[in-house]
């Protein structure tokens, strides 16, 4: 979350627990709290996984630290239309977002990690199946 303090990273509590719409009211509530400075420990501590987006202030990869007890981070970059060549050989625009995930490997080895970031993509290229898919 971008703020007159810098890039910072709350996060929302019992996640699992909430609805899309819970979800949404604590982001609001959390950009709200950042934009005015009033961001506490409590809002910043305690997570175990974190995602951050640094693409809405241009960014398009991240080097994002660990910051324990979290077990990992994600970094979204900003989406860029690419050229790239379909199946038939043609030339057209594809939009890409690259994302930058961090983990601790005593924890989450790098290959639960490389199907995770497989899944995630999965559910962002088609956000149906994710509101199927939730618990």
């Amino acid at each position: 979350m971008d703020t007159p303090d810098g890039l910072v990273v709350p996060n929302v509590k019992s996640v699992q627990t909430k609805s899309i719409l819970d979800i949404a009211v604590e982001l609001n509530r959390l950009q709200k709290l950042g934009a005015t400075g009033h961001l506490g420990t409590k809002e910043l501590s305690g997570g175990t996984f974190s995602l951050s987006n640094i693409g809405n202030i241009g960014g398009t990869y991240a080097k994002s630290l660990i910051l324990p007890p979290q077990v990992c981070i994600g970094a979204t970059g900003r989406i860029q239309v690419v050229p790239r060549f379909g199946v038939d050989g043609s030339l057209m625009k594809a939009h890409l977002m690259q994302v930058s995930w961090s983990a601790d490997h005593r924890i989450i080895d790098g290959s639960t990690m490389a199907r995770f970031s497989n899944l995630w993509r999965a559910y962002i290229e088609d956000p149906g199946r994710l509101l199927v898919e939730l618990k």
